[in-house]
């Protein structure tokens, strides 16, 4: 931890829920087991050899020939756990900033817990362990080892049901993947509620502050709640342009143990938030988390988890497909707070020029848009000098008149006269028309093309199930000509990292498989190891299914350090079992002798890796929902990659060498129980 806290200030990586939260101190200490369990067999072995304790040159000899013995799977291990966190470097825009501090940490952890791990522990265990060292093993392991001899026993001998076993975890592992939900980062909770509203778009500041006092003076007789503030329109800062028409109310609640009977979660709170809400008319109400709003905001440029981004060259057409969109996606369930954004409805003083009655007068249309722009912008009439600065003098019609519709129509409008002959005039309302309309709000515009938004907020169910659901209805629909959607919020940064992840993550792999080769020396048993990566990856898929958590980026992250785990408990077996056939062992004898030397090593670093993850797991705290659908993929992966390392490996390991018509099989019974 030190190493790893001067590599963190070195790297600018700061101390957060991830880049420690997510450090498990099982992982670190895996390549210690490794050689500390080796040392001190080697060391037993060597004590009963000699029929007596061991000097301090024996110990230094027997630790550094078991560091040895460890150097290749450990150093190999290392570089593949290394590997499997490349991904998470490869990450853009919010999940890079999230996880990219949590693999650096991770990493630097790893290298700093390697290199003490073939340097530091063997010379501790030299110098401390000065007294007899027992062969007995403590009674859990021997208690394992008796049960697991004749399992392993009947695994060599008759390896298919096995092997078909495994197969068969996958394909179910496989199936179950469809049920899981899918969403792009576990939804944090932040305690307090964000009820934005809306009204019309002509609602003045004073109007939408008198709508918004009632909103608050009504949630604030919910007993759960602790305080309410809100806010009208633009903040102080630029950052948050909002129209004045728009509110953001800010909840409050109290802590849940001050919570009435009837509130037993924050989803009640929400519901009775809505019931108190419906009777205020005149309000379109979204209701968040206020840091989830501003993230949703950042990412997509729209406050609700989906956008469904309508695009086309009639705006009035838009809004009513737009419209059409909503109502269908309020049918579907999950859907919350959908609203299809409000094109039209400003306030617009519109001036309609009568061109035949001008004509007749002879005016043309300049001369009577030059008269109406003169009375309601004004008409320079003269300058004012004061000193050397001058002032424009502008002549125009008092606030009351303008907005006073027959003020405007008796504004005389100059007739073209011939010379010699007397000025005319006429009313204006004789060639013009004046009334107030509802024009456009706003026009929204991307990539060049006129733009309406549908954004609806997803509740009680995951964010990909419930995108796949909408995107099927909105497929029935036919749109006009010259209209086309895309899909946007959180989704769209769900399918940016999914495809980087498909794209990286074989790559990946590949480079393992090239380890295990360089480790092992032979393709055959390099796939075998590799084969603990489905096992494994099917064990976190039931564990995420049982806990009800759907698919995210965190649980990828979670399938992604498993695999690193998975490959390094196969290789160190494999390897033990590579060198009981280099000593001459029959085949049989070769794989039943290396997986019983290996049991307690395999048992220990996964016991030791899934109990670093079980604080997070069962974690309920604030942030706790980022760490516990990695914790759960480990610990479950973890489960099913040690049940194949220990009997599915030894299987196809076993198969192998007789389909490759090896050495002839020795007495796998009597090894075993040599081992035991």
């Amino acid at each position: 931890m030190l190493m790893t806290a001067a590599g963190m200030n070195g790297l600018g990586v700061s101390g957060n829920l991830m880049s420690l939260g997510a450090l498990d101190f099982g992982l670190i200490v895996d390549g210690a087991v490794i050689i500390v369990e080796n040392a001190l067999r080697r060391l037993a072995e060597r004590q009963e050899h000699e029929g007596r304790l061991l000097t301090r040159d024996e110990r230094m000899e027997e630790t550094t020939l078991a560091a040895k013995e460890m150097v290749r799977p450990t150093v190999y291990g290392q570089l593949i756990i290394f590997l499997v966190f490349v991904p998470l470097l490869t990450f853009q825009g919010v999940e890079g900033k999230t996880f990219a501090p949590m693999a650096i940490t991770l990493m630097v952890a790893l290298a700093s817990a390697f290199v003490l791990s073939l340097t530091f522990v063997p010379a501790m265990i030299a110098i401390v362990v000065k007294g007899r060292v027992s062969e007995t093993e403590v009674k859990p392991i021997r208690w394992f080892k008796e049960r697991y001899a004749p399992v392993l026993g009947r695994g060599v001998a008759r390896p298919m049901p096995f092997i078909l076993g495994g197969v068969g975890v996958f394909v179910a592992a496989v199936l179950s993947f469809g049920l899981l939900g899918e969403e792009f980062m576990p939804q944090l909770d932040e305690k307090d509620i964000t009820v934005t509203n809306f009204r019309v778009p002509s609602a003045s500041i004073d109007q939408s502050t008198q709508m918004q006092l009632q909103i608050e003076n009504a949630l604030k007789t919910l007993p759960e709640v602790a305080l309410v503030f809100s806010k009208n329109g633009n903040a102080d800062l630029g950052t948050d342009p909002m129209p004045p028409n728009a509110s953001d109310t800010y909840v409050i609640p109290k802590p849940e143990d001050e919570w009435p009977a009837e509130v037993k979660s924050k989803e009640d709170i929400l519901r009775r938030i809505e019931e108190r809400m419906k009777p205020l008319i005149g309000n379109r109400t979204e209701i968040q988390q206020p840091i989830q709003m501003r993230f949703n905001e950042l990412i997509a440029g729209v406050r609700a988890d989906v956008a469904i981004k309508l695009y086309g060259d009639d705006l009035d057409a838009m809004s009513e497909q737009a419209r059409r969109i909503a109502s269908v996606m309020r049918t579907i369930p999950g859907a919350g707070d959908v609203s299809a954004e409000q094109t039209s409805g400003a306030p617009t003083f519109d001036v309609q020029i009568d061109r035949q009655a001008a004509g007749r007068y002879g005016l043309s249309v300049e001369e009577v848009a030059n008269t109406v722009s003169a009375a309601l912008g004004g008409r320079e009439a003269g300058l004012l000098f004061e000193g050397d600065r001058r002032f424009d003098v502008v002549v125009r019609l008092p606030d009351a008149q303008r907005d006073d519709l027959e003020t405007l129509g008796s504004i005389p409008v100059m007739l073209p006269t011939a010379e010699g002959q007397v000025a005319r005039s006429i009313p204006l309302s004789q060639v013009a028309r004046f009334n107030y309309t509802q024009g456009l709000n706003q026009v929204s515009r991307e990539n060049g093309k006129r733009m309406v938004v549908v954004q609806i907020n997803v509740r009680g169910r995951d964010l990909g199930g419930f995108v796949d659901e909408a995107q099927a209805r909105i497929g029935q629909m036919q749109l006009p000509a010259g209209m086309y959607t895309e899909w946007g919020g959180t989704f769209e940064s769900l399918q940016s990292a999914r495809l980087r992840l498909l794209i990286v993550v074989p790559i990946c792999f590949i480079a393992i498989y090239a380890l295990l080769y360089m480790a092992l020396g032979s393709f055959v048993s390099a796939a075998i190891v590799f084969s603990a990566v489905p096992m494994a990856l099917a064990g976190g898929v039931f564990a995420l299914l049982l806990r009800g958590i759907p698919f995210s980026i965190t649980a990828a992250v979670g399938f992604i350090a498993l695999s690193g785990v998975a490959v390094l408990n196969g290789l160190v077996m494999m390897s033990a079992i590579g060198k009981y056939r280099e000593d001459g062992a029959a085949d049989d004898d070769a794989i039943v002798g290396g997986a019983m030397e290996r049991v307690r090593p395999v048992l220990m670093t996964a016991l030791v890796a899934s109990l670093g993850f079980v604080p997070m797991a069962l974690a309920t705290g604030t942030g706790a929902e980022v760490q516990r659908p990695l914790a759960t993929v480990v610990i479950g992966g973890l489960i099913t990659s040690t049940i194949l390392t220990l009997l599915v490996l030894p299987a196809i390991t076993a198969l192998s060498m007789r389909l490759r018509g090896s050495k002839a099989q020795g007495s796998t019974v009597g090894t075993t129980k040599a081992q035991i």
